[in-house]
């Protein structure tokens, strides 16, 4: 595991990839909107497997995959990042076909906050002063939406603290980013059938009427795996505070698709948190592009 101070071009190009994807993630959730999350969230995992199926056996992967998940520690960290994933995976799906965008964004805005925590408290990364300001604004907007009565905050909070923790959990486990997300996938593969093959039975499923809306859900493991494996690959070449320099693109692209695109209201209350958080976002990321470009001490 990379464990360099800086993040190297390749890291930060991996990086800006799968935020601009996930940035784009709603567009295609809304064209599922007429199925149910659970099958969504099936389907995304299934699909998923078929298509990593076929990456690891063209890399010839499956025999070091394999070894790596019999270590016991590596297999019970991936138990923990899947069930970590599902249950963002579920959130987001639920919160985009109910309208609540917004919500969803203000979560990846919020993720940062939890990086840095995590980052910090867990894996000894140090805060600078400036650091520790912006993070204490973008702290306030929370608050206010808090007291606000929050809403739908809980959304916000669950994506922010689920993710946080599976992107903490990929960067420690000893495993690949292919490899990690291969075995999560197995892991869910079994329930997420079972959970088809009963929507199927009592005639909910939404597979097979249709081919367009079956192309959709096909499509559901590229869509999935693609921005996973750029993830989970720049998190391990990149120290884990400094993917708050990242993070806000994906709420910032999902902010303007809610308001622009899906005319979801937005409230005074979300103009002022929203204000805090993307000042507290941009000053973290002044204050770390400005480290990067420090000279680095003999």
């Amino acid at each position: 595991m990379t464990s360099s101070t800086h993040p190297d071009a390749k890291g930060l190009a991996l990086g800006v990839s799968a935020y601009a994807l996930w940035g784009v993630l709603p567009l295609y959730i809304h064209l599922l909107k007429g199925v149910p999350s659970l099958q969504v969230l099936a389907h995304r995992v299934l699909w998923s497997v078929l298509l990593l199926a076929v990456i690891v056996i063209v890399m010839r992967r499956g025999p070091a995959i394999l070894a790596a998940a019999r270590q016991r520690r590596t297999l019970l960290l991936l138990i923990a990042s899947a069930a970590l994933i599902a249950v963002n995976w579920i959130v987001y799906i639920w919160a985009v076909q109910n309208d609540h965008v917004l919500e969803a964004s203000l979560g990846y805005f919020i993720n940062p906050l939890v990086n840095v925590a995590l980052g910090v408290a867990i894996l000894g990364e140090r805060l600078r002063r400036i650091q520790g300001v912006a993070i204490a604004i973008a702290a306030i907007g929370v608050v206010v939406l808090a007291l606000d009565g929050g809403g739908s905050l809980w959304i916000s909070l669950t994506l922010a603290a689920s993710f946080g923790m599976y992107g903490l959990v990929r960067k420690v486990v000893a495993i690949d980013a292919l490899g990690g997300l291969t075995v999560e996938t197995l892991l869910l593969a079994p329930a997420c059938a079972a959970w088809l093959v009963y929507a199927a039975s009592t005639g909910e499923g939404a597979f097979g009427h249709s081919r367009h809306l079956d192309l959709l859900l096909v499509l559901a493991g590229a869509v999935t795996a693609t921005p996973l494996l750029l993830f989970a690959a720049a998190a391990r070449r990149m120290p884990y505070a400094t993917l708050g320099l990242l993070q806000y693109i994906a709420p910032s692209l999902q902010f303007l698709e809610a308001v622009l695109l899906f005319n979801e209201p937005v409230h005074t209350v979300h103009i002022i948190t929203f204000v805090l958080i993307w000042s507290g976002c941009a000053l973290y990321a002044w204050d770390s592009l400005r480290a990067l470009r420090a000279p680095v001490a003999a």
